[in-house]
Order: C-alpha cells, then sequence, then structure tokens
C-alpha cells in the first residue's frame, strides 16, 4: 500500500507547481459553469491538487486557484443565464436534468436568497443550477458574488487543508509505519464520509425551502 500510495503522491507532486495550480483552477472554471459541475468533480479535483502542496505558498496559491477558478465559473453561469437561461432550460441538458430540479432551484433562490447563493456551494445539484438560475432572476450580480465568493473561500480552504495535512502526515510517517498508507486512505475516507454526512443534514434541513416560494430573491 506504501509504495502504491506513495507512487501515486509522488505523480501528482511531480507535475510543475505553477502546472498544477493552474490546471486545478481551470478545473473549477469548467465545474461551476454551464451544468458542467454535474460531470466533473471538483471535490477531486480540490483532494487530489492539495495533495502535493508542500509550502505555504504552495497552500494559498491552490486556494486562491480554486476560488478564482469557481468565482470565474459561477459568473459565466450567472452571465449565461441572464442572456440565454430559458433556452439553457430547454435545451437537451436541460431537460435531461429535469424540470423538478429546476422548478426546486427556483423555489430555493425565490425563498432563501443570498443564503441559497451560499448553502447551494455545498449541495449536489443545486451548485450547478444556483449561477444560471440567479442569471434568470432579479438578483444583482454583486449581490451573487457578495454571498458566492465566501462559500467559495470555506469549501476551497476546507478540501485543501485536508489533502495537504493528510499527504504531509502520510509522507513523514511512511517510512516508519508499513500502515502508514492505510491511515492515509482512512482519513481521505473519513473526511469523505463526513462531508456526505453534512451535505444531507443541510439539504435535509432546506428541503422545506425548495417546495414553494414566497418571496422575491432579495436584492
Amino acid at each position: 500500500m506504501n509504495d502504491l500510495l506513495g507512487s501515486i503522491l509522488d505523480l501528482v507532486q511531480s507535475v510543475d507547481p505553477v502546472l498544477r495550480t493552474l490546471l486545478a483552477g481551470l478545473a473549477m472554471v469548467l465545474e461551476t459553469s454551464v451544468l458542467l459541475g454535474l460531470v466533473v468533480p471538483g471535490d477531486t479535483v480540490a483532494i487530489v491538487s492539495a495533495t502535493a502542496v508542500a509550502t505555504p505558498f504552495e497552500f494559498v496559491a491552490l486556494v486562491l486557484a480554486l476560488v478564482t477558478g469557481a468565482l470565474i465559473g459561477e459568473s459565466v453561469g450567472f452571465a449565461l443565464g441572464r442572456r440565454f437561461g430559458p433556452a439553457i432550460r430547454r435545451s437537451a441538458v436541460g431537460r435531461r436534468l429535469g424540470e423538478r430540479n429546476w422548478v426546486r432551484a427556483e423555489n430555493y433562490l425565490a425563498r432563501r436568497g443570498g443564503v441559497a447563493v451560499f448553502v447551494s456551494r455545498f449541495l449536489p445539484v443545486l451548485h450547478s443550477l444556483i449561477p444560471l438560475t440567479v442569471g434568470m432572476s432579479p438578483m444583482r450580480y454583486r449581490t451573487f458574488l457578495a454571498w458566492t465568493a465566501p462559500a467559495c473561500i470555506l469549501w476551497s480552504t476546507a478540501y485543501v487543508s485536508v489533502g495537504a495535512a493528510a499527504a504531509g502526515g502520510y509522507r513523514e510517517i511512511a517510512d516508519r509505519l508499513h500502515w502508514a498508507g492505510y491511515l492515509f486512505v482512512a482519513v481521505i475516507v473519513v473526511f469523505g464520509v463526513a462531508v456526505v454526512v453534512v451535505k444531507r443534514i443541510v439539504h435535509a434541513r432546506e428541503e422545506r425551502h425548495m417546495s414553494a416560494p414566497d418571496d422575491a430573491p432579495s436584492e
């Protein structure tokens, strides 16, 4: 296990740090724009990139790249929603997603306003739909940005912190403990399970706000 895991981590770390950071940011642009978040695994990109972090500077650079990429992607989604929202909703991809999910996103935004923008960053499906949905709503771009920016910062910092800490801890003990690889995998699995549990709890708490609109989005 140690040899295999070490080879994988070394492979990720062998990529030029600047290129690796830029690729992570680009992946986030794709992950947060035009429904691509439904197929591009942003969580995985963040964790894998973070395992190669070796210095505080690289940590900060990766967080900034992920945040910037996410904000660019969500801004693209907002702009496309403003200009082509109904057409995207009627497109093959939009129909495949299901009218029910579009209605739920509209209802959630109508009832929760900026809170929906913040929370959706941590929820599956909605985090791809909300930027487009906000673009089709009266909410201003600066209001959208004010709510989504802190969510992106929190999300990115959490994933990079866990990935970097797990990989750094593994490298420190790999030569002394033959089961270090299993410990690394256990940390990632526990984090993944915790993320799933938290997402389900948040989704369950917010579910009632997705049923029917009662207020217009706040500006």
